[in-house]
């Protein structure tokens, strides 16, 4: 039986637990592990006889034993739930009894002290000795505010080393798991390290601020008129002192070591502020703003996510309605992420209006301020870039975490590929699925050295120092994304890099080269760069997306008594590719007030609803449209015959297999869809149904089936839907406003 399934049916998982330390914390996990009948019997001791009759009458624990060596006979499972410097003598007192195959646990917050006091007074590390700490608590103690759910939803970080016993690993990781912790395994060191810097530092600022003001003479002055960031801050200066005491002293050589890297920051703020450098302190604010809202979002799991072990986003689209008025979608995102590149490499201040604040672009800002760059915003699509030039970058921290951004790792690898530093791109678990080698491979050619993982993908660990060779570089098939990565890193390169495309892809990295002043050569289907030249900022002006526009422009097509504007779409004629599809259906579309808009070509497009017909899709124009193909299927579903796609194998090395996805779910709908190897075959005309669909954590995915359900007989449910923020923030709020009737049902 599993370990599961022992656990859901309520099958004991130990005979005898036994519990010393009777606290919040010791007293929460004996009480929630006995009310889920999950020990045969649980033994709580603690040194304070009150204690043990309270544990007793409050259902705490079966019984409390009045000495330890009674506690723990016949144990299966102890756990220690002391006081951390109570921990050495309670541990040298273990070790004079026989605790027979008995597994050890602990709770304390600092790992080292308790593995080398074991270590010491058992002779060795026990084998069956698990070291943990559960990151929960409560502004109360004592077992009288012991709860059986006080670790739902919260961290549990084990620690076991490498000669711990695997079975007894299993065994505590279940009993955390029981109780619906979230269980993490760590090492020792890093544990430590992590808990001293978010953890014991903050509270040893709060008690020395409080502690130095309260000392000033002015003190009453001070703690009258604190505002609530005051407060916000120094409420942790409230906590047990002799608790705190303990865990300083126990983790002493982490938090000193934490100590001193704050300290050197602190004195770089203080010689700011004493040089009026301004420039260093607006750095160190808005890179301090914009990484709490990042990690925030990526640990409220809204972002950034493994969507088969996140909560799954559903959305609810029901049938029927039609779209009316006039709307303006999010910045185009391939924009986006150039203006945040180039503006952070160009020499002086950019701004840039309109700019997409979806997950995606915003990773884009967080690799550039990891680099050190200056970014404020965004706020209401405006971002201030304040530049570095081309050889201004600095070693990011760490690895650069890019979530589900294709576009970012493969453009910011020939940026960085010519870096004096090494640096790692990784992502979320879908984009650590995706093909790096089409970027890599080039680049290598180029003189870079990079490290991805098996079958070319990432992580990339891009080694610095290297000297770039320029080279012509004939693409294998048409991206735009490897164009402009080869591109970005010419700007680096010894003599000329040139990049010949199959057929025609999106030029916005050339367009916006110039742009910056950057003098870029286009014949026909190559395009050239020399490096020894200058990015000048510049001021930008995203147009509105037309692959986020496509979604409208394919729902007011099917749906009966449509009639909708898309204001300010950027009209590019490398990213066309959906409108001219549509028209050779027979779209009822129209441009009008179009102009130029910071070199890109912007239009409002009108779209009434049409009757629809199935076609050929000519494969040249399957790279002017190949992020529109998902909703373009659902046209094609809508149409009178048959629609074929031929020459759009990429699309199977999307965030999803988009052929096979989209492929699957209108199926699932009634529609008959056929897959091949680089296309499909869809026979439209007939009924949509309703049903269940699965979106794969693909944004496109998402709202193409969204759209669906305008021509549906039942609802549509749209299974993992939480990655729509990357493209698409506000695609509800704006589908609502012009009529469909799509929004989130739950999060189960």
């Amino acid at each position: 039986m599993s370990r599961d399934v022992e656990l859901r049916s309520g099958v004991p998982l130990v005979h005898r637990l036994v519990v010393v330390g009777l606290g919040l914390i010791g007293g929460s996990f004996a009480k929630g592990l006995r009310e889920r009948g999950l020990c045969g019997e649980v033994v709580g001791f603690d040194l304070d006889p009150r204690s043990r009759e309270l544990a007793v009458e409050l259902g705490v624990v079966d019984r409390c034993a009045n000495n330890l060596a009674e506690a723990c006979e016949g144990a299966d499972v102890i756990q220690l739930a002391v006081p951390i410097l109570a921990m050495e003598r309670l541990l040298a007192e273990l070790a004079m009894l026989d605790l027979g195959d008995a597994v050890l646990t602990d709770v304390g917050s600092a790992k080292g002290n308790v593995v080398r006091c074991a270590g010491e007074v058992f002779g060795r590390m026990p084998q069956r000795f698990v070291p943990g700490h559960p990151i929960a608590g409560s502004e109360q103690s004592g077992v009288t505010a012991a709860k059986s759910t006080l670790f739902r939803r919260h961290k549990v970080i084990l620690t076991p080393l490498q000669d711990t016993d695997p079975a007894a690993l299993s065994l505590v990781d279940s009993l955390w798991r029981a109780l619906e912790a979230d269980v993490e395994h760590m090492e020792v060191r890093h544990h430590d390290e992590v808990l001293a810097a978010t953890s014991h530092l903050p509270h040893l600022l709060a008690f020395g601020l409080v502690d130095s003001l309260a000392k000033r003479n002015e003190n009453l002055e001070i703690f009258r008129y604190a505002a609530g960031g005051f407060r916000d801050f120094t409420r942790i200066a409230g906590s047990d002192p002799v608790m705190w005491h303990d865990i300083f002293l126990a983790n002493r050589e982490a938090v000193l070591h934490t100590l001193d890297d704050f300290r050197a920051d602190l004195d770089a703020l203080r010689a700011a502020v004493e040089e009026g450098g301004g420039h260093t302190l607006l750095g160190v604010f808005t890179r301090a703003k914009a990484a709490r809202e990042h990690f925030s979002k990526i640990l409220a799991r809204r972002a950034y996510v493994d969507v088969m072990h996140s909560n799954d986003l559903i959305f609810l689209a029901n049938p029927g309605g039609s779209l009316n008025g006039q709307l303006r979608v999010p910045g185009d995102k391939s924009i986006s992420h150039r203006s945040i590149m180039l503006g952070s490499l160009a020499e002086g201040t950019t701004e840039v209006e309109g700019f997409l604040e979806g997950e995606d672009a915003l990773a884009t800002i967080q690799a550039f301020r990891d680099m050190g760059v200056v970014i404020e915003g965004p706020s209401q699509g405006r971002v201030t870039v304040h530049g570095v030039g081309l050889h201004g970058l600095k070693p990011p921290p760490g690895p650069i975490y890019l979530g589900n951004s294709g576009t970012s790792m493969r453009l910011l690898s020939g940026l960085l590929a010519a870096q004096p530093f090494d640096s790692t791109l990784t992502g979320d678990a879908s984009l650590t699925k995706r093909p790096m080698n089409r970027v890599a491979k080039p680049l290598r050619e180029m003189g870079a050295v990079i490290e991805t993982a098996d079958e070319g993908r990432p992580p990339l660990t891009i080694r610095g120092g290297q000297k770039l060779s320029g080279m012509h570089y004939e693409m294998p098939m048409a991206s735009a994304q490897v164009k402009s990565c080869l591109l970005l890193a010419g700007l680096y390169a010894a003599e000329k890099t040139s990049v010949t495309e199959p057929a025609p892809t999106r030029d916005h990295t050339e367009r916006m080269l110039q742009g910056f002043g950057y003098p870029v050569q286009v014949e026909g289907s190559t395009a050239a760069v020399e490096s020894g030249h200058t990015l000048r900022a510049t001021h930008i002006e995203v147009p509105a997306d037309i692959s986020s526009s496509a979604f409208f422009m394919v729902a007011a097509s099917i749906a009966p008594g449509s009639d909708i504007t898309l204001e300010h779409v950027g009209v590019n004629p490398t990213r066309t590719g959906v409108i001219d599809i549509l028209r050779l259906m027979g779209a009822n579309i129209e441009l009008t007030n179009q102009r130029e808009v910071g070199g890109e070509p912007v239009a409002d497009i009108r779209v009434r609803a049409a009757r629809l017909k199935g076609v050929d899709i000519p494969e040249d124009l399957v790279p002017l449209a190949i992020d529109e193909f998902p909703v373009l299927f659902v046209a094609a579903a809508c149409a009178e015959g048959r629609t074929t796609l031929r020459g759009a194998e990429e699309l199977r090395v999307k965030e999803s297999d988009r052929i096979q996805v989209m492929a699957d779910g209108l199926q699932t709908l009634g529609v008959k869809a056929t897959p091949t190897p680089d296309g499909i075959i869809i026979e439209g005309g007939g009924t949509i149904g309703g049903g269940e669909v699965w979106a794969h954590g693909d944004h496109r995915i998402a709202m193409s089936f969204s759209v669906a359900a305008l021509r549906s007989s039942a609802p549509i449910r749209i299974h993992d839907c939480a990655n729509v923020a990357t493209s698409f923030p506000n695609f509800l709020s704006l589908a609502e406003k012009v009529g469909m009737r799509v929004g989130v049902e739950s999060s189960s």
